[in-house]
């Protein structure tokens, strides 16, 4: 266990590194380079979330001569139509040419019906023909995934699929450790229950409070529900969860279920809870990387951290190379869930009520602890101290209540055949 504590901290040191090599982009400009046939054209490269910069940036020189404009459904697409004529209007007037998103160039006039296949708008000396090959090439990631999977005229978005994913698989483990531990599997579905109301209910009301509180003046029932009321009430999804509320709520639910339910020692249910939520984790952090959020700082391009999210949120500002913060944390979670597997299985420690779910805060709020540095703030960062923000403020105490019961634990064992009901 040691050499594991050595190389996460190796790997840590070697982020931190990076961050010092992190760079700002001037215009929010990039560089890569454009192929058509055997030409090799340096181009800037231009995206944004933000309309209003879009319809800026058409109409300017910035960038020159040889620029090209990676275009998104945020502020290019068929409801909002007007709008999006305008500005693919001033980049062909500014002497842009169009092209899909296989890099094929786009003759027609843009009408309703086509104004999805707008993709990127290139400015360069050369008059693209219809028959060129053409390709974007850069140093760093270029992650622009589709919105999701879409079936028919239902759209089946990664995030959700990424919490489905999580709580299914988080189900299936759930069952083989009751199994193993030979507890009756009417418990299960209890747990089940409690576990989705904490996550979902905990995680929402935690986001609010700590990064969004105004929600309760501006938007009430958003909180709660996953609709808005600005404006008309429509469907949005919950827009905003964060793991501290989660995980006490998770705390909460978990002792009611103990209690009333199962009747075992809060502590053997979270020491196997713990192995469930860090895989969870791990599809929940995906399906933030699907959706271009939580993103990392600005980095140097020649980085092999660097990713370039055009899909990005317009609160993280310019669209240039930034961490892939969502994979960080997400392969930090798989470590950990693969930690606590092994040690459940392989050693005794599952009878030593408390240690792993110990362990399993310890190293989860170390891996959010580090990996902050390297991310966007989210949302308004009001608790801040010595320089750390809101996430690590509330991750520290979580660290110190895992020293605390790893500590507790070592009085808190039971022999194996006493953890038998049928």
């Amino acid at each position: 266990m040691n050499r594991f504590f050595i190389r996460f901290y190796v790997v840590v040191f070697a982020l931190l590194a990076q961050f010092v090599l992190a760079q700002n982009y001037p215009q929010g400009l990039s560089d890569g380079t454009l192929k058509v046939n055997e030409s090799q054209i340096p181009v800037k490269i231009y995206s944004t979330t933000d309309f209003d910069s879009l319809q800026s940036f058409s109409l300017s020189k910035r960038g020159g001569d040889n620029n090209i404009v990676i275009l998104n459904k945020v502020n290019i697409d068929e409801a909002h139509y007007v709008s999006s004529s305008i500005v693919l209007s001033n980049f062909k007037s500014s002497g842009y040419q169009f092209l899909d998103k296989n890099y094929n160039k786009i003759e027609d006039q843009v009408t309703k019906e086509n104004v999805d296949a707008f993709k990127y708008a290139v400015k360069i000396p050369k008059t693209i023909t219809e028959n060129e090959k053409v390709s974007l090439e850069t140093k760093f990631k270029i992650w622009d995934p589709s919105t999701g999977i879409h079936i028919g005229p239902i759209t089946i978005h990664y995030y959700s699929l990424m919490f489905i994913l999580a709580f299914g698989i988080g189900y299936f483990l759930m069952h083989k450790m009751f199994t193993i531990d030979r507890v009756n599997m009417k418990y299960l579905e209890p747990l089940f229950t409690w576990t989705l109301i904490g996550t979902i209910l905990g995680a929402r009301m935690g986001h609010v409070i700590f990064y969004q509180p105004e929600l309760f003046k501006e938007d009430f029932w958003s909180v709660f529900l996953p609709i808005s009321t600005k404006n008309g009430i429509k469907f949005t999804g919950f827009s905003g969860l964060a793991s501290h509320g989660a995980t006490l709520a998770l705390i909460l639910t978990t002792l009611y279920y103990s209690f009333k339910i199962i009747k075992k020692n809060p502590f053997w249910v979270y020491d196997r809870l713990g192995i469930v939520v860090a895989i969870g984790g791990a599809f929940v952090r995906f399906g933030n990387f699907f959706n271009s959020e939580i993103i990392g700082k600005q980095v140097d391009e020649n980085s092999p951290f660097a990713f370039l999210f055009p899909q990005q949120s317009s609160e993280y500002g310019i669209t240039v190379p930034r961490y892939p913060t969502q994979l960080f944390e997400a392969a930090g979670y798989i470590a950990l869930f693969i930690l606590l597997w092994v040690l459940y299985r392989k050693t005794d420690k599952k009878y030593q009520q408390g240690w792993l779910f110990g362990l399993f805060f310890i190293i989860l709020w170390a891996v959010r602890f580090f990996v902050e540095f390297l991310k966007e703030p989210q949302g308004d960062e009001f608790i801040s101290f010595a320089g750390l923000n809101t996430g690590q403020v509330l991750s520290i105490p979580f660290m110190i209540a895992g020293v605390a019961i790893m500590i507790y634990s070592k009085n808190n064992r039971i022999e194996p055949e006493v953890d038998k009901t049928f």
